[in-house]
């Protein structure tokens, strides 16, 4: 039997099964800074330590010793399959009958990275930028897809001293697609604890990053927050509809609120000259995201839109009111159809990025 073990980042990260493997095996068997990790461990174990690189004899090495009826783990950093052993294995083994494997999954580096930075993983993908084996035209083409996509992007081995064409490249692309204040959050593991900082695609240069660094670059709606990434997964917060509210849409069902500026308003401007004033009232109130620029106010329960000026641009009302006014045919749906109500705002919030307004 092997047994591919996903040591995660740290000792921290291990699973019960992992440990478990690790007591039944016989045979130890991983790049020897990893080893290096779980020494205590392995103290009664025939220990192979292998340098970097040599992830085929690894694997070899497990094959035969595991054929010879010995149980071998073949130890991984993070999770073995994700750019981990697992993946190297299941490709070599197809050679050989009898071999029996159990992967032991880990806290794979985006992981471990983004629980430094905040919550900034949604949807997402994990692209390496090593090309030592992969052509530069595939991963600037993963790349371009990922964030057209408008998928979070978790980056692997984003520089090495020799090797800085594909940082260069990376950064290139996140300016084209995402533009200049597109976020980068970095996790350096080489500091313990690890180093979380968070940048802008512009500022980015090549000595904040290293082999050792996990990049994780948001999506349109990620934000910051009390200095953490954040990437809103949308969620529904229940409240009464206020009465000004309620007042304003039982006259936009009676088709009393034109379209665009209400300049007859006393209080018009009451953010900007130029304003829509079609949603005077926000229609998806409490909407909990801050990408447009709402925040609670800590303390109190209460969520303040003062700085969210998202919903009183031309380009948002042509978005949103069509389909606005078929889904609203009574006051209390704003409340019963909120859900519905959100992924308007989420769609649009998509097709009209706030930060581009």
């Amino acid at each position: 039997m092997i047994y591919v073990i996903g040591i995660g980042q740290n000792r921290e990260n291990m699973t019960l099964g992992a440990l478990k493997a690790i007591e039944e095996s016989d045979v130890i068997i991983g790049y020897k800074k990893y080893i290096d990790q779980i020494e205590d461990l392995v103290q009664d174990k025939e220990v192979i330590k292998k340098g970097m690189g040599d992830e085929i004899a690894r694997a070899e090495f497990a094959i035969q010793r595991s054929l010879n009826g010995q149980n071998v783990s073949l130890i991984s950093s993070g999770d073995p399959g994700v750019f981990g052993m697992a993946n190297v294995l299941y490709q070599i083994v197809s050679k050989y009958e009898g071999v029996e494997i159990k992967v032991y999954p880990g806290v794979s580096a985006l992981n471990y990275a983004s629980s430094h930075l905040g919550a900034p993983l949604n949807d997402f993908a994990a692209i390496s930028l090593s090309n030592i084996l992969t052509p530069l035209s595939e991963i600037e083409k993963k790349l371009e897809y990922a964030l057209k996509a408008n998928l979070v992007v978790a980056i692997y081995n984003p520089i090495s001293k020799t090797c800085k064409e594909p940082f260069k490249r990376f950064k290139q692309c996140v300016f084209n697609i995402k533009g200049e204040d597109a976020l980068i959050g970095i996790v350096d593991s080489t500091y313990e604890p690890p180093k979380a900082s968070i940048v802008k695609i512009k500022e980015l240069t090549e000595d904040m990053v290293n082999m050792s660094c996990t990049l994780i670059v948001g999506n349109d709606l990620t934000y910051v927050q009390d200095g953490k990434l954040v990437t809103p997964r949308g969620y529904v917060i229940r409240s009464k509809i206020h009465e000004l509210s309620r007042n304003h849409y039982e006259k936009f069902l009676n088709g009393e609120i034109a379209n665009g500026p209400n300049s007859e308003c006393e209080f018009y401007p009451c953010h900007y000259e130029g304003q829509y004033c079609d949603f005077c009232y926000c229609p998806f109130y409490p909407c909990g995201d801050s990408s447009t620029g709402g925040e609670w106010i800590k303390g109190k329960n209460v969520w303040n839109c003062k700085n969210c000026i998202w919903l009183h641009n031309k380009e948002s009302i042509e978005c949103l009111r069509p389909p606005f006014e078929n889904i609203l045919e009574d006051i209390e749906d704003l409340k019963s159809k909120k859900k519905t109500l959100l992924k308007l705002r989420r769609a649009c919030l998509l097709k009209n990025n706030p930060n581009n307004l």
